[in-house]
């Protein structure tokens, strides 16, 4: 059955990637800039991906100290560990700005991305299937100890101004922590990393994107098998480890900075040490459920070539 869900969703995938290769006349952003980003100083890095089509700013887009990696994902439509590449494609970073023509969809927005990774950093790939390490996200012995959601009709929806992670206001609690709204409708999440502590926190959440979250910050797939169909608000705190922090590396999403108290670009700090439960003991105490070991494949997209320095602009 594993093998069989893996393979159906996998087909896709191949199919529509392959198809963009194919093309040859992939459309492009009207104008685009392409700069290597500012050497941190400070130890902290500052993420940024705004705008594009579906955000309240769909004519441009706006990245700050984005990873080529942290590209493909976007414009493949693929985690992270899908991507076989160079060490340096999750860890150079660029600062990228570009303008889109009026009416574009999600999809065209995805093959001007690959466009602009083939024409700036020439870019050429390949698929290939390979047997990986993945998880199934299955419901723990004493049942799930989240909380269901209950819908705020007046709180505010996702994607407005000053949103945080999938929508609504974000302040930074006396913790140091970012703190989700409560309520809302269309589901809000949160990430944040302070004292060697990593606290991951939804409103509204399927068991789905739980498990998509999951799957980023293991590096690998991990699937949705706890039969549950609610939305669930939970709140789920561990010490992470090199590999639950691959979302960081390569996945870079914003979070608030203390300075404004909004969403918005943040600092992303490293472990320090501290003691804590593993993602893995957090998941089964914290929310009920557990994630059991399992194989299967998995389409990979493998770098064929790829330029650290990107052409002018």
């Amino acid at each position: 059955m594993l093998r069989a869900i893996m393979g159906a969703g996998l087909v896709v995938l191949t199919s529509c990637a392959a198809f963009a290769q194919s093309t040859g006349t992939l459309p492009s952003f009207e104008v685009a800039s392409v700069k290597p980003a500012a050497p941190i100083t400070d130890g902290r890095i500052r993420v940024m991906m705004r705008g594009g089509p579906g955000t309240p700013d769909p004519g441009q887009i706006t990245y700050t100290n984005v990873t080529v990696k942290s590209l493909m994902t976007n414009a493949y439509n693929v985690k992270g560990y899908q991507i076989s590449g160079p060490d340096w494609f999750e860890s150079q970073r660029y600062d990228i700005t570009a303008k889109l023509p009026p009416g574009t969809t999600k999809e065209q927005f995805q093959l001007m991305l690959q466009s602009l990774l083939a024409e700036r950093f020439k870019l050429t790939l390949h698929h290939q299937s390979k047997e990986l390490p993945m998880y199934a996200l299955v419901v723990a012995k004493g049942g799930p100890k989240m909380k269901e959601s209950v819908d705020d009709p007046n709180a505010p929806t996702a994607g407005g101004p000053n949103a945080a992670i999938g929508g609504g206001r974000a302040t930074i609690g006396k913790d140091g922590f970012p703190q989700l709204p409560p309520g809302g409708r269309g589901g809000k999440m949160m990430i944040g990393i302070n004292g060697g502590r990593m606290r991951m926190a939804g409103n509204g959440q399927s068991m789905g994107e739980l498990a998509e979250l999951l799957s980023n910050q293991l590096s690998r797939p991990v699937l949705d098998m706890t039969e549950l169909k609610a939305k669930y608000d939970y709140t789920l705190e561990f010490a992470p480890d090199e590999a639950s922090m691959g979302m960081m590396k390569g996945m870079p999403m914003p979070m608030p900075s203390p300075g404004d108290g909004a969403g918005g670009p943040g600092p992303a700090a490293t472990p320090d040490g501290s003691s804590g439960p593993t993602i893995f003991s957090a998941v089964q105490e914290q929310l009920g459920l557990k994630l059991e070991a399992r194989k299967g494949p998995v389409d990979m997209l493998v770098i064929d070539s790829l330029e650290k320095v990107p052409t002018e602009n």
